[in-house]
């Protein structure tokens, strides 16, 4: 039989069917503090962060973020039509055709919904959205014999374009009443060792909103991870399991129960108490033993009577990998030309701050474990790789990388350098030249690979880049197992908009200097 733990009080209770919750709502949850029932929630309210109150939330700045939106794109475009000679009524229908159809695709592609992690960023899906408004525009010109210029209406849309960018940005302001992310508190179900796993994983991010706040495992295996026991499940089903989770969501106020699947708590077991969590009115996740593997690439079907997730292999081939390619290309030449003084300016202070050459070059691995010689300006004394050898001991990182927080090697302007990143920039010229990427895995030494397992040997399926997630997730501050774990995820689920995020954060991180040594 299961065992309930109950709070606040010396003395449990054996929780059956007979004593289940009954479904969850406003008039019949409990909240006194007496223990005159199995169980007790706590008797202080508390604010539910689930999906319809985020979506609460969400509802109240739309209508300032559509009117912001709308008033962008509509003003400048009237204004336009006006001075190019259309009449008053001419334009104003073509500014609120323009108007409907973009509100109407914003809505219809769930820009005005809750974002969920990972989701497309504000930049890339309004651009993409402005394109398609184009794009239905010139159609229903061509159909009504619209008189206006294509040039002309497209330079007449161009300020919605970043009116419609504001806008998304205004929702991630604090407004008043609304936080940025419903916290869930969850309540994690399942044998030791898969819950100590869950709870692990969830403790070392903050990127997600979960927060556990207590466990049920199975069995009688002690937990080590310190969170609150308030009930256990036998090894083998039993008529308790359903009034024991709810029993524990309840005095832990938990709203979500995350299930780890495994030997004791699998296939007809966790069907049931699917159904008793529901009709309790707890919501239910659980646990899939996939990892790395980024949401979108994800599709649940069904087929006789099982559910099935189709994983979408990683971008290898296709119209993204091309569009990386010129990005990379494009970027890169326009990053050395509008640096260009900049370059200058670091040459000058490196060749004057210390003997030695302005540049080092280096042999690095690349994609498919091709080497190449990586350039970037000299932070340390000329002689830096002799004395390599002696701080082998005073290594800072647990894996094949050396690094030091204060290594002595490193110059003054050096060490200005690498704060700033500005150290890498002549790295423009190997992305230039096709053998690294903007964003990709750090390149490593040949040292390093000939260390490498076979997961490790997995990050170079792509071009190593300039920044990436080690660096927006803490560089140098990060251990070898972290930053094998972000190239990883990277190299399996990287996209053209995950890019373009991971290069707006590198500002951020350039910008904070953190980790960076």
């Amino acid at each position: 039989m299961g065992h309930v733990e109950l709070p606040d009080s010396d003395r449990s209770a054996l929780v059956g069917l007979a004593g289940a919750p009954r479904p969850r709502s406003v008039a019949n949850r409990p909240r006194g503090n007496e223990l005159d029932e199995p169980w007790r929630a706590p008797s202080t309210p508390r604010e539910r962060g689930g999906p319809a109150t985020a979506k609460r939330r969400t509802a109240r700045c739309i209508p300032v973020v559509v009117g912001a939106e709308l008033l962008g794109l509509g003003v400048p475009a009237w204004l336009l039509l006006r001075t190019d000679g259309q009449s008053r009524t001419s334009a104003a229908a073509a500014v609120v055709l323009a108007a409907l159809v973009w509100s109407g695709l914003r809505a219809v592609r769930g820009r005005y919904s809750e974002r969920h992690p990972g989701g497309p960023p504000g930049v890339l899906s309004t651009a993409a959205d402005w394109l398609l408004l184009i794009g239905v525009l010139a159609v229903l010109s061509t159909v009504t014999g619209d008189p206006t210029g294509p040039a002309t209406a497209v330079v007449a849309l161009l300020p919605g374009l970043p009116a419609g960018i504001a806008a998304q940005a205004l929702r991630r302001l604090p407004w008043p009443g609304r936080r940025r992310r419903a916290a869930r508190r969850v309540l994690v179900v399942g044998e030791a060792p898969g819950v100590e796993r869950a709870v692990r994983l969830l403790a070392s991010r903050t990127d997600h909103p979960y927060a556990v706040v207590a466990a049920v495992p199975v069995g009688t295996m002690p937990l080590e991870c310190g969170i609150p026991v308030p009930g256990r499940l036998a090894p083998a089903p039993a008529d308790d399991d359903v009034s024991t989770v709810l029993g524990g969501a309840f005095a832990q106020d938990a709203d979500l129960a995350l299930v780890v699947p495994g030997p004791q708590l699998s296939g007809e077991r966790l069907r049931r108490l699917s159904w008793g969590l529901h009709d309790g009115g707890l919501p239910l996740s659980v646990l899939s033993e996939l990892s790395g593997i980024a949401a979108g690439r994800v599709r649940p079907t069904a087929a006789a009577g099982l559910t099935l997730l189709h994983i979408a292999p990683p971008l290898r081939r296709g119209p993204q990998p091309a569009l990386k390619a010129v990005v990379d290309r494009a970027g890169a030449a326009l990053g050395l030309l509008t640096l260009a003084p900049l370059l200058v300016l670091i040459g000058a202070a490196v060749r004057l701050g210390s003997d030695g050459p302005v540049f080092h070059r280096q042999t690095r691995h690349g994609q498919h474990n091709r080497p190449f010689t990586m350039w970037k300006f000299r932070t340390m004394v000329a002689d830096a790789e002799s004395r390599r050898e002696r701080l082998v001991a005073a290594n800072e990182t647990d894996g094949p990388m050396f690094k030091m927080r204060r290594d002595p090697r490193i110059t003054g302007i050096g060490r200005l350098l690498r704060r700033t990143s500005l150290d890498e920039l002549p790295q423009l010229l190997n992305v230039l030249r096709g053998e690294m990427s903007l964003v990709g895995p750090r390149p490593p030494l040949p040292e390093e690979v000939s260390r490498y397992d076979e997961r490790e040997l997995r990050r170079l399926a792509v071009k190593p880049g300039l920044t990436g997630l080690w660096q927006v997730s803490g560089r140098s501050d990060l251990s070898w197992q972290e930053t094998v774990s972000l190239d990883l995820w990277y190299v399996d689920n990287w996209s053209v908009a995950t890019d373009m995020g991971l290069m707006a954060r590198t500002l951020r991180a350039v910008t904070d200097g953190r980790g960076a040594y």
